[in-house]
């Protein structure tokens, strides 16, 4: 597994996400990976022999070489102390094979932190100046030339959502919009301005901006309110990016015919990440949405956690015949490589891509 040799380009990386040609090799992405994922792979495959666990940036370290091997060019970030504290999020046992110890986290979808105008002025809304940039700093100097970082910068929809809780803001949407405007400009702002930070940074290449906005058949609200009220701060954080000479990318699950137009033709985002085939498989949007922005990943959450290794293998080269020609893809999960799924068709997936000969 993964003895197919694969060298980082990140200038390459950064060419096919632009749809410059059909890259001469497989890149990879994903959003993220589990922690439990990762430390079973630096398990498995002596990542950290020759590392000290007690040297500086030891975590940064870690990535590197977990990155490097899996063949990725980019490292996932966030700003450490950009939160929105809440205590509204339900706990569960994990009963995944790579079982994470506190438990999985479920959102309440009908009780918020913010329900009322004195809740938002009691709020503890994240400071910039309590961000800690060290580790970012840390990366502008110490990152290899071939690797850079895909910073995430996100969610805004989602955020007022957590907080309100979707039902709240269902309710909100007609009973307190004023309060929902709010809340929409204060987490937007937020955002921007940490998109602001990121990208004072050389080696931030990319900004993965975020927002869950659909489900199986729809947007979770109306596609207008999305428009009106969350959308135009990804535009602002996409112009931000590009006038930096950066890509901004965006993860979304869901059916989002609705809103697509928008984010390619308004918001002008460089590519969409999340694919279900219950919703549109990745080759399909390849067909419909491929000549006007990138497209990441899409190998099935499903199909990875229930089929064999061989089935996954013949799903990657069905997947790559129809999405490589003229660049704009990247192989990856159909969401993120979450620890419930299967680590051998993980990296069968991976593997299949390094083999990839057209």
């Amino acid at each position: 597994m993964l003895s197919t040799p694969v060298r980082l380009d990140l200038p390459g990386l950064l060419r096919n996400l632009r749809r410059e040609g059909t890259p001469d090799r497989v890149y990879f992405m994903e959003l993220f990976l589990d922690r439990e994922v990762e430390d079973a792979i630096c398990a498995r495959f002596g990542l950290l022999a020759g590392l000290d666990p007690t040297a500086p940036q030891f975590r940064w370290r870690r990535q590197i070489a977990l990155y490097r091997f899996l063949g990725y060019e980019c490292l996932d970030y966030s700003i450490p102390g950009f939160e929105f504290p809440r205590h509204n999020v339900r706990l569960h046992q994990d009963t995944a094979a790579l079982a994470r110890e506190g438990g999985r986290a479920w959102e309440d979808e009908a009780h918020g932190v913010i329900n009322s105008w004195e809740d938002f002025e009691r709020y503890p809304w994240p400071e910039p100046h309590q961000w800690d940039l060290s580790s970012l700093e840390w990366l502008e100097r110490n990152l290899p030339d071939d690797m850079g970082v895909s910073a995430r910068c996100h969610s805004v929809f989602e955020w007022v959502t957590w907080l309100m809780s979707y039902q709240g803001l269902c309710y909100a949407l007609y009973d307190q919009p004023d309060l929902v405007d709010a809340l929409f400009r204060r987490v937007g702002e937020l955002h921007a301005r940490a998109a602001e930070t990121l990208l004072q940074f050389d080696c931030v290449k990319i900004l993965f901006g975020g927002d869950d906005m659909g489900f199986k058949t729809s947007t979770m609200v109306p596609a207008r309110v999305l428009i009106e009220k969350s959308l135009p701060w990804h535009k602002r954080m996409a112009a931000m990016a590009h006038e930096r000479g950066r890509l901004y990318l965006l993860h979304s699950c869901g059916k989002l015919d609705e809103i697509l137009p928008y984010l390619i033709d308004e918001a002008h985002i460089d590519g969409r990440h999340s694919f279900e085939d219950a919703i549109e498989p990745v080759t399909v949007a390849k067909r419909r949405w491929g000549s006007r922005l990138s497209l990441l990943g899409g190998i099935d959450m499903d199909l990875l956690c229930r089929s064999t290794e061989a089935d996954v293998r013949r799903r990657v080269r069905e997947t790559l015949d129809i999405c490589l020609p003229g660049g704009g893809y990247c192989l990856g999960t159909g969401n993120t490589v979450a620890n419930y799924v299967p680590l051998d068709n993980y990296l069968a997936m991976l593997d299949e891509g390094r083999r990839y000969a057209g």
